[in-house]
């Protein structure tokens, strides 16, 4: 009789143990979507296939950071899935699914902040529609600066200027135009100018920059911060 009660509490204990990886298994299941999970929160704060391809060309560490940790997640739920249900492997099942579910808690913090970033902008300014035209009694310089993601605290600055040959400031020349234009609440700008250009007529050229506050100015210089540019060379 007590051979059969131990045989009936052994079987008791192996159904509770059996009940245990079954309900951490269903875990390990839903952390194999991880991925897919992370994905769909990418797609829904905005996160477009065009500006997860410009966030990754532009080194986007929060959206490799999210990706990495998904997998992650997921490499641990099928290890999970692989133990077998006996006392000693719930435990590690359930050590293994404890990484997993960080794994996919920070994959999905992370992924809201690569998101918001790429989907935003990098707040750098762009030169659009620039164009020269008329004769030099009544020669008007027009174009449109655009930028997205710009810090609410943030401006950019844009000025005109007369530049020789070799695209350098004519001496004791002062700009010709400038401005400082603020974002809206969205952080975007948007501006037209379009204005009378009476250059020197020593110049060669007029040449229009644009730069976030802070930025560097050199037009040359391979920053992320640095300004746009274009010359316009006289007829």
């Amino acid at each position: 009789m007590k051979l059969a009660g131990g045989d009936q509490e052994a079987r008791t204990l192996d159904d509770v143990q059996a009940a245990i990886g079954k309900r951490l298994d269903d875990v390990a299941k839903i952390l194999a979507g991880a991925l897919v999970t992370v994905a769909g929160v990418m797609t829904a704060l905005g996160l477009t296939s065009d500006v997860v391809f410009v966030a990754l060309n532009n080194e986007s560490w929060p959206i490799f950071v999210a990706a990495l940790c998904a997998i992650f997640a997921i490499v641990c739920s099928i290890v999970a899935l692989l133990i077998h249900p006996t006392r000693r492997g719930n435990v590690w099942e359930t050590v293994v699914l404890g990484l997993g579910v960080i794994f996919y808690m920070v994959a999905l913090s992370v992924a809201v902040v690569g998101a918001s970033q790429a989907a935003s902008g990098n707040g750098r300014p762009t030169l659009i529609n620039v164009k020269l035209e008329g004769p030099e009694s009544d020669r008007r310089l027009s174009f449109g600066v655009h930028a997205d993601g710009v810090d609410r605290w943030a401006s950019v600055i844009v000025w005109v200027t007369a530049v020789d040959a070799d695209q350098a400031d004519l001496p004791g020349m002062t700009n010709l135009y400038n401005v400082s234009l603020r974002p809206d609440d969205k952080g975007d700008i948007d501006h037209q100018t379009s204005i009378s250009l009476a250059a020197p007529r020593n110049a060669w050229g007029i040449e229009i920059i644009a730069v976030t506050t802070g930025g560097n100015e050199n037009c040359e210089s391979q920053s992320t911060h640095g300004p746009t540019c274009a010359v316009v060379q006289l007829p």
